[in-house]
């Protein structure tokens, strides 16, 4: 079987390995049942959804000619490691710094990954996620996530 583009191949077997390893991580927790779901009921359903939609794409790569047969580019090392460590940084950074001042910093970072910055952008995004974090998280979930540093709560 001859692989038709390289580019759906690799997303769509990233999709289903992601998948499959969600999957079954997911059934560490209790399902419960559709009128009640447990904890691992969503992770599973959208684990499940992501493999299929994998699978779909695989199937397209191995069926549907495209030319000169969309080979894979080079990897943007920059972007993805300046992603990776944002996430670590927000990770440790808001136990400490509380989501009014992390979520900010972790914008202000991952923008660094794209070749367009502009201050107005990254502070308009800061701004609108911050406050929609605070909405649904916070506010509309209940969650005790802290808001100010350590050394400002009260």
């Amino acid at each position: 079987m001859k692989i038709k583009s390289q580019r759906d191949f690799f997303s769509g077997l990233m999709f289903v390995v992601a998948g499959v390893i969600f999957a079954v991580g997911a059934t560490n927790y209790s399902m419960g049942t559709s009128a009640k779901p447990g904890a691992g009921y969503f992770p599973l359903m959208l684990s499940v959804i992501m493999a299929i939609l994998g699978a779909i794409v695989l199937f397209k790569s191995l069926t549907i000619e495209t030319e000169g047969g969309d080979p894979i580019g080079s990897i943007a090392w920059r972007p993805l490691l300046v992603i990776i460590v944002s996430i670590a940084v927000f990770g440790a950074a808001l136990p400490r710094l509380g989501m009014f001042l992390t979520i900010p910093l972790l914008i202000v970072m991952v923008s660094f990954a794209g070749d367009e910055f502009s201050w107005k952008g990254v502070i308009a995004s800061s701004v609108v996620l911050t406050v929609f974090s605070w909405i649904v998280f916070i506010w509309g979930l209940g969650l005790t996530i802290p808001l100010k540093p350590f050394f400002m709560a009260s």
